[in-house]
């Protein structure tokens, strides 16, 4: 078996950074994440075999690279063995996709060797699953890792990608070189890596969660400008929008152009199902106060009709919580609307 430990001194997030977003998510933490990517022979989990982990730990406040690569298929329960150990001081597995496939194949490998699970009482915190929504939001080609890692700016990869890896690792079982091995255990390090560079995505989700304050507003005939401040820093700048909006971010900043009309925002609600659409007079009312309005005179709310309107006045661009308010719904739609 093939084993390399090493610290991370550069390209991997702060503990500070990591801990403000996990932290987010899972509220009972006690701060002991392992950022983790496997390699296996295939994608069945009974008819392939595991043949390398990689995984980032904390020690000694300095986070820790580790890799466990198997010579042959007969080391495969081994380096579960070890791996199972490795996360005895872990209460969170950092994964890209890890929920659908890392995770369900360990485990089905520990089941083959009538080992217990070491994910049981574990949190999960799956990177795709979680930054699934910014595909339109930056305009993204795919959900692929390297596609994220590109988005960044991140193009320093030199290694095979897994399918390639795949034979290059049987090749390797065949003739047992060495630089076989360094492409491979390459290929699993850029993953880990990655991993931690794409972790810092998830300040864009802060513009989603409403995380972030209105720090100055102004119109005119046509639109009104936001500024946001937003609770940490974007990894990269993004801009976006359609005919109703625009939107920009860089560093903690985010710049929201919204088009008015004769002087009025639409205020967008989320729970359509709750109101009827009344199109003579372009609002809603709540199913619960229209049941006596004639049928011909309303309609059942769309999440597009689901809307009050009001007016832009010099009180509302004075208030921040008021624009606040405004924003906790109109934005989710309009990113929602993206394209």
């Amino acid at each position: 078996m093939i084993v390399k430990k090493m610290p991370i001194l550069q390209g991997f997030p702060d503990f500070e950074t990591v801990k403000f977003f996990t932290g987010k998510f899972f509220r009972k933490y006690n701060f002991s994440p392992v950022f983790y990517d496997i390699e296996t022979t295939g994608l069945s989990r009974k008819s392939t075999f595991l043949y390398l982990i990689g995984a980032v730990g904390i020690e000694d406040e300095t986070w820790y690279f580790h890799q466990w690569m198997a010579e042959s298929d007969k080391e495969e329960e081994t380096i579960l063995r070890i791996f199972s150990q490795f996360l005895q001081q872990c209460d969170l597995l950092i994964s890209y996709n890890g929920e659908r496939f890392d995770q369900p194949y360990l485990e089905t490998r520990y089941e083959k060797y009538g080992l217990p699970s070491p994910f049981e009482h574990k949190m999960s915190l799956d990177l795709y699953l979680t930054l699934k929504p910014l595909k339109t939001l930056l305009k993204l080609p795919a959900l692929k890792q390297p596609c994220l890692e590109e988005f960044l700016g991140i193009k320093d990869r030199i290694y095979n990608n897994g399918k390639e890896c795949i034979q290059l690792y049987k090749d390797f079982l065949k003739k047992r070189d060495a630089i076989m091995a360094e492409e491979i255990l390459g290929h699993n390090l850029e993953d880990v890596l990655g991993l931690g560079r794409i972790f810092e995505m998830l300040s864009y989700l802060c513009i989603y969660d409403s995380e972030y304050e209105v720090t100055y507003a102004e119109a005119d005939e046509e639109v009104v400008i936001f500024t946001l401040e937003l609770p940490h820093a974007l990894p990269a700048e993004f801009s976006n929008g359609s005919n109703s909006f625009y939107i920009t971010g860089k560093a903690t900043e985010v710049k929201l152009i919204v088009r008015t009309e004769n002087g009025r925002l639409k205020q967008h609600y989320q729970n359509y199902k709750d109101y009827y659409y009344l199109p003579d007079e372009d609002t809603i009312i709540p199913k619960s106060l229209g049941s006596g309005i004639d049928k011909k005179h309303r309609k059942a709310a769309t999440k597009d009709t689901c809307y009050t309107w009001f007016n832009c006045s010099e009180q509302f661009l004075q208030n921040p919580q008021m624009q606040k308010q405004y924003l906790e719904h109109a934005l989710p739609y309009f990113l929602k609307a993206l394209k």
